[in-house]
């Protein structure tokens, strides 16, 4: 007899029998310890020591011998690998260089001192197959940041790469980190806008596709751009909030596949209300450089390490300066006079008026001790129509800064930005934006206050700290003039 919420029945003994076998077998395996699920970097640290547990990912070496086979198996959690030790018969014709796995088995303390720990497997699983001789990376070579570039859809299985994209998660962690401790309020400005903020027109122009829009002259009803800065839509926020960051995407249509420029990359743009002073600026551009190298410093120190032992030797000695040193500051004026007096033959002018190429910034930074340096005060002429007019003379400079790095040149570029209503006006009237600006000059009328910005191009700073001498090496997908792959 059985007995169940609802009413009670009755069963012949041998249907009994056969409930009891049921219940008691989903029970025993209800009740049966499951492995514990572990990534590789928890592993590693010791967690669950003496445990029953499974890790997956990718087999990194394959080593089988005449009565165990040994695995290395990484997730992408950590650059070490996890050792795996089995029983000879539990090797598998597919257990191959680049092939996904599945290991259940017990967690030890490894005998060998290069590592502290092996999982003595009881179960291996392929759960994907990997052809090592089709496989485009191979086994026992170290592949070139160049070679992996072309190869974008798997250049994230080698240890540079995954590396490289661990650094710039924990970059990122470090920066949002920074502006949420000191104050600054997040503000997702949009990628799709009607404004040109650079002014350099270096735009690309959304059009829709398909027969729906065929008749179509805007889709917006005005022309709409990806965003090349966020800081326009920054300063509408800065009328109601004293500070505010931007982290995301921007978009510059130049014609070049050098190694400084590409077509999409990451900003992290900050505006301070009521500020007069380029102090204050340059204040958050060093403190933000210095906490979030500190922070990456830190927690991936393996991974910087394989940069600087294996990509730039001795450039570790170069981060460490720049963080040790304070980050001098000199103006525009100074630096052309510093670039007049070298015995460098520069490709570029350095008159007094000409904007600093890259050639010249690199030198400055030399200059001054191979550290970040401030450069100041650049021409009125040379800045965009939102720069503060310094209304110095005989030389006319706008409060502007830039923050010049070794290896890379300009890190950030920033202003105070001008918030006197007639001066403003004036300038846009003189080149025609008057009208289209109009909007932006009602910040102005109502309530407005002191204020200034900067930008910081995030995969240059990643290049300052790694010493990674293309930008197209430190972003997942590079795109840039005739190149779009995936």
């Amino acid at each position: 007899m059985f007995q169940t919420a609802a009413k009670t029945f009755s069963v012949s003994a041998a249907t009994a029998s056969s409930y009891r076998r049921v219940f008691s077998v989903g029970l025993r395996r209800y009740c049966k310890k499951t492995s514990t699920k572990l990534r590789v970097s928890e592993a590693l640290s010791g967690a669950q020591l003496g445990a029953a547990v499974k890790v997956q990912g990718w087999v990194r070496s394959v080593r089988p011998q005449k009565n165990n086979i040994f695995l290395h198996v990484n997730d992408g959690s950590s650059l070490q690998s996890l050792q795996i030790v089995a029983d000879a018969k539990l090797n598998d014709p597919l257990l191959t260089f680049g092939s996904a796995v599945e290991v259940s088995g017990i967690l030890k303390k490894s005998l060998h001192q290069k590592q502290p720990v092996e999982l003595e497997a009881e179960q291996i699983r392929v759960v994907g197959e990997c052809n090592p001789v089709n496989f485009p990376f191979k086994i026992k070579e170290r592949h070139s940041l160049e070679y992996i570039r072309q190869l974008p859809h798997l250049r994230c299985r080698t240890n540079a790469f995954s590396s490289l994209l661990r650094i710039r998660s924990e970059a990122t962690a470090a920066i949002h980190s920074y502006f949420k401790n000191n104050g600054f309020v997040q503000i997702h400005t949009p990628i799709i806008t009607s404004n040109d903020c650079e002014g350099a027109g270096e735009l690309f122009q959304l059009e829709p596709s398909g027969p729906a829009f065929v008749d179509e002259d805007n889709f917006f009803s005005v022309p709409a751009f990806l965003t090349v800065s966020g800081q326009l839509h920054l300063e509408v926020m800065s009328g109601a909030f004293s500070r505010v960051y931007t982290f995301g995407p921007t978009f510059r249509a130049e014609n070049s596949q050098s190694r400084r420029h590409l077509a999409e990359f990451f900003m992290v743009e900050a505006e301070i209300s009521f500020t007069e002073s380029l102090e204050d600026l340059t204040k958050v551009m060093e403190d933000v450089f210095r906490s979030a190298t500190e922070r990456v410093l830190a927690r991936c120190a393996e991974d910087v390490d394989l940069f600087h032992r294996h990509v730039t030797p001795g450039h570790r000695d170069t981060v460490e300066a720049m963080l040790n040193k304070s980050f001098p500051v000199i103006s525009y004026t100074e630096a052309i006079d510093i670039l007049h007096r070298s015995s460098e033959k520069f490709t570029f002018p350095t008159d007094w008026g000409c904007d600093l190429m890259t050639e010249h910034e690199k030198y400055l930074v030399k200059h001054c001790g191979n550290v970040p340096v401030f450069v100041t005060d650049y021409p009125y002429d040379l800045k965009p129509f939102y720069a503060r007019d310094n209304q110095d003379q005989p030389k006319h400079t706008a409060a502007a800064v830039d923050l010049l790095v070794p290896g890379v040149g300009e890190l950030c570029g920033g202003s105070l930005r001008e918030e006197r209503l007639n001066l403003l006006m004036a300038r846009l009237k003189r080149v025609g934006l008057e009208d289209t600006y109009n909007w932006y000059l009602d910040l102005r009328r109502f309530g407005s206050v002191p204020h200034g910005g900067f930008g910081l191009g995030f995969e240059r700073y990643l290049q300052c700290v790694l010493g990674v001498d293309n930008i197209k090496d430190v972003i997942p997908f590079p795109r840039f003039s005739h190149s779009c792959l995936l």
